[in-house]
């Protein structure tokens, strides 16, 4: 007999999933029957946050929805944290869970796990949450969740089974071919009205967006059709590569790039919620736009939030670009054109105001000497927040963490783990402090078993620092933010990780050249000299 845990398995590995993070138990036991016979991996996290996020970087780097098999009542109450990180940042999640039978939801009676509601739980952080009260429910609601994934906004979807429907019968049931489902195209009157606007503009602006990723060459093609000095969103690094003469960075919470925004006459925003993490960092209000702003987005919601556009389009990114460029001139990159000036001009002061980051920037270095194509997976901490403004990369998805939208600590880790086995020929930084570490340490142990050689580069300052930092601003006396800090080079170890303190930069990248290729790496970094003068 072939149960509807089973079909499940089968009906996920015919639609390209190739990996479930979950942690079983007695409730989901039965989603676990038909694993070992088919082409899906399955890895361990040790906490079903650490599924949740490593999930979120798996699917960050390969594109595909990381898929999550959790169980009834706790283990949804623990990955909802990672659920809304991913809600925050548009990143496609399919969280698959048990439920109590269907004669027993609601009731209140104190069993198993029990819950008044689960899917009133996820509402806030699910695109939709669906209920399975029969089996041949299953193929449709899986197919709105991969609409969902493919064909909008992605963001996570959760479809939790009753044990009675787990165990199901479903030898009835018969594979169905994945539907193909169109992201949305732009319409061609407003695209020809927002090109003539470019086309006439003196001073444009490009914003881009997380929703611009899967268009990194169109995005290139844009900025240099417009001749446009461009800022790209944490989620956006590498769209522009590093020293592109209209590239400005991630820097729109500083002086001299919200000069710029004032002075623009036309603004082109793309796949960006022009939110506060990108660009209000410092909290104080004060990003404004000057000229004329046109948004292009997938969500139809997101064009009218936080700035409004004197034209808005409804549209996936790419798709909209490509038809933006065949209404626009051919662009030629030059370095002394009116945009390459603007940029330069902007980029000259913000050289002056990072005088004082050399030692990250040098730390930096130091990593991409050694090696020049890592992904930087990071979670907040300092090493984060300054290479959100310094580092500039060479391809999308190489660089993203907590730090923005939700901004949840010990994402970082098990991020970077998902991550590597989403592409694991490319080396994989782990950009983590001491504070944030601790909230997922145990995720050592789930690299170690799946044999994924994560670098962690741990940033020590012996507690919550930049909170720290921020109390004392306010004239608030410290408290709770000099917390007690391990030995985590003893820590990783009885992990089976490989360990050690960086003495000075050349150490670090002797000891990044060196990375086993089986296991994990901690490299702790002390922020005391020679690393921080």
């Amino acid at each position: 007999m072939t149960t509807c845990g089973e079909f499940l398995v089968k009906q996920l590995e015919a639609w390209g999933v190739d990996t479930v993070f979950g942690i079983p138990g007695v409730h989901t036991v039965e989603l676990y029957r038909g694993l070992p016979h088919s082409g899906i991996r399955h890895i361990t996290p040790r906490h079903e946050q650490g599924a949740g996020f490593m999930a979120d970087g798996y699917a960050r780097v390969s594109g595909k929805p990381g898929v999550c098999f959790i169980i009834t009542g706790p283990g949804m109450t623990n990955i909802l944290t990672a659920m809304a990180q991913a809600y925050a940042d548009s990143i496609p999640m399919l969280v698959i869970s048990s439920v109590n039978e269907r004669n027993r939801l609601g009731l209140g009676k104190g069993y198993l796990h029990e819950l008044p509601n689960q899917r009133a739980m996820t509402a806030g952080v699910t695109a939709f949450s669906h209920t399975l009260m029969s089996v041949e429910e299953l193929p449709g609601v899986l197919a709105r969740a991969f609409a969902v994934f493919e064909g909008e906004r992605p963001r996570p979807v959760h479809i939790e089974l009753p044990l009675d429907i787990i165990t199901a019968p479903a030898a009835h049931m018969r594979v169905q071919a994945k539907p193909r489902v169109s992201r949305p195209a732009p319409a061609v009157a407003q695209l020809r009205q927002a090109a003539a606007k470019l086309r006439a503009a003196k001073r444009p602006l490009l914003l881009l967006g997380g929703g611009c990723v899967e268009a990194q060459n169109e995005a290139r093609a844009l900025a240099v059709a417009l001749d446009a000095p461009t800022a790209l969103t944490i989620n956006a690094k590498g769209l522009l590569p590093p020293a592109h003469p209209l590239l400005l960075g991630s820097n729109q919470s500083l002086v001299p790039v919200r000069q710029l925004a004032l002075e623009a006459d036309v603004v082109l925003a793309i796949g960006t919620e022009l939110g506060e993490t990108d660009y209000d960092v410092v909290f104080d209000g004060n990003f404004k736009l000057g000229g004329e702003l046109i948004r292009i987005d997938i969500d139809a919601q997101q064009l009218l939030r936080n700035f409004t556009p004197s034209l808005a389009i409804q549209s996936d990114a790419r798709l909209a670009m490509r038809q933006l460029l065949a209404d626009l001139p051919v662009g030629e990159m030059r370095d002394n054109s009116p945009g390459a000036q603007r940029t330069a001009a902007v980029q000259a002061q913000l050289a002056e105001e990072f005088t004082g980051w050399a030692h990250y920037r040098q730390l930096f270095d130091s990593v991409l000497n050694s090696l020049p194509e890592a992904r930087f997976v990071g979670d907040s901490t300092q090493t984060v927040y300054s290479g959100n403004h310094l580092i500039e990369l060479d391809g999308a998805r190489r660089w993203f963490n907590s730090s923005t939208g939700y901004g949840t600590l010990g994402y970082g880790l098990p991020a970077a783990i998902g991550a590597k086995l989403a592409e694991p020929g490319r080396p994989v930084i782990c950009l983590m402090g001491d504070g944030g570490l601790q909230f997922s340490l145990p995720e050592l142990a789930s690299a170690v078993e799946a044999q994924v050689a994560v670098i962690v580069l741990l940033w020590n300052n012996s507690g919550y620092g930049e909170i720290k930092r921020y109390m004392q601003r306010r004239d608030i006396t410290p408290l709770g933010v000099d917390i007690y800090t391990p030995d985590f080079i003893a820590i990783a170890r009885g992990f089976g990780c490989a360990a050690e303190l960086a003495r000075d930069h050349a150490h670090l990248a002797e000891l990044l050249r060196s990375a086993p290729t089986d296991r994990p790496l901690l490299i702790e970094v002390r922020e005391a000299a020679p690393f921080h003068p």
